[in-house]
């Protein structure tokens, strides 16, 4: 009944057309992708707890105040950062309204409802963050989960520009090929994990509070760093593999060219983690790796999508 009430609703809205979707599933990949870019400019510029409490800013208020205990800079970044996660609800918003509006198949209004959910989610885990004095694995966490999301948001993108109109997905490569596909996203979520634990055991802790400082995570860091970049090269050795298999089958070159394109962004997120491991780690590079980590998330999901497509055919959508 309540459903019923909000398509009714939703139905006094203006037709959008396909083009429209595909704009709004964009923003949200990058609305997705840009918050986890913020949050990093939040850690690396010690702005951790410019905000000490969550859901208000301060106990009483849900904006920055006036106190000689927090700088008004490490204010303005937390804030910032907050103030953007509802930019992230209302492109989560419309293009749950816009897929629902056009009535797109349900799989794909159904994806859309992760969007906003997620989002949601990530707020949550975004409290207990700072909750917990930026304990490095709830930092991690943050993260991680950030990237989820530009991983589902990519897919959605893709979702939206299929056809509603199929008998079923069609595959496009060999399903082994396509299981290997699947295991470069599982690598890169190992790469994306390694990565976090560096985090938590350099520099950036998110807060310099000399009086309560952030638990860190007691490993060595070179450590770390090399556990965190044998994976990036057994990722890249991965991706190397695929692309001689894709040309192999004479895969299409739709797929062929977003490898091509995630096999750069690997790279170039290579060399800007080497020029962070001997520069010792400036903060503009991390907010740079954070953006390049989120880039090759949202092109890792666009090689998988690329495996399956929908044959257009005279039945119902599904």
């Amino acid at each position: 009944m309540l459903y019923r009430t909000f398509l009714r609703l939703v139905d006094l809205l203006p037709l959008p057309s396909l083009r429209v979707q595909k704009i709004l599933a964009f923003i949200v990949i990058l609305t997705q992708g840009g918050v986890a870019v913020t949050g990093a400019i939040v850690r690396v510029t010690a702005s951790g707890l410019g905000c000490p409490t969550w859901p208000q800013c301060f106990p009483g208020s849900f904006t920055p105040v006036g106190v000689s205990e927090v700088p008004v800079l490490h204010q303005a970044v937390e804030f910032g950062n907050r103030l953007l996660t509802f930019v992230v609800v209302l492109s989560a918003a419309a293009i749950v309204l816009a897929v629902t509006r056009a009535r797109r198949r349900r799989h794909v209004v159904r994806f859309a409802w992760l969007m906003p959910l997620g989002t949601v989610a990530q707020a949550v885990i975004g409290g207990l963050t700072v909750l917990t004095g930026l304990l490095w694995w709830t930092v991690a966490i943050h993260l991680v989960a950030s990237m989820v999301m530009v991983w589902l948001a990519s897919l959605l993108y893709f979702k939206v520009s299929e056809t509603d109109k199929a008998v079923e997905a069609a595959k496009v490569v060999p399903e082994p090929l396509r299981l290997l596909t699947g295991l470069s996203g599982v690598l890169l979520a190992a790469v994306v994990v390694a990565g976090t634990m560096v985090t938590g055991a350099g520099p950036h802790a998110g807060d310099k509070s000399i009086d309560k400082p952030v638990p860190r995570f007691e490993v060595e860091i070179v450590t770390l760093v090399h556990i965190h970049a044998e994976l990036l090269v057994a990722y890249g050795a991965l991706l190397v593999g695929l692309g001689f298999g894709l040309y192999a089958v004479k895969a299409s070159e739709t797929i062929k060219t977003r490898l091509k394109v995630l096999m750069a962004l690997v790279l170039s997120q290579a060399f800007v983690g080497i020029v962070q491991y001997f520069t010792d780690v400036p903060a503009v590079l991390v907010a740079v790796h954070v953006a390049g980590a989120g880039a090759c998330t949202a092109a890792t999901a666009a090689v998988w999508a690329a495996c399956r497509t929908r044959s257009p055919s005279l039945s119902p959508a599904e």
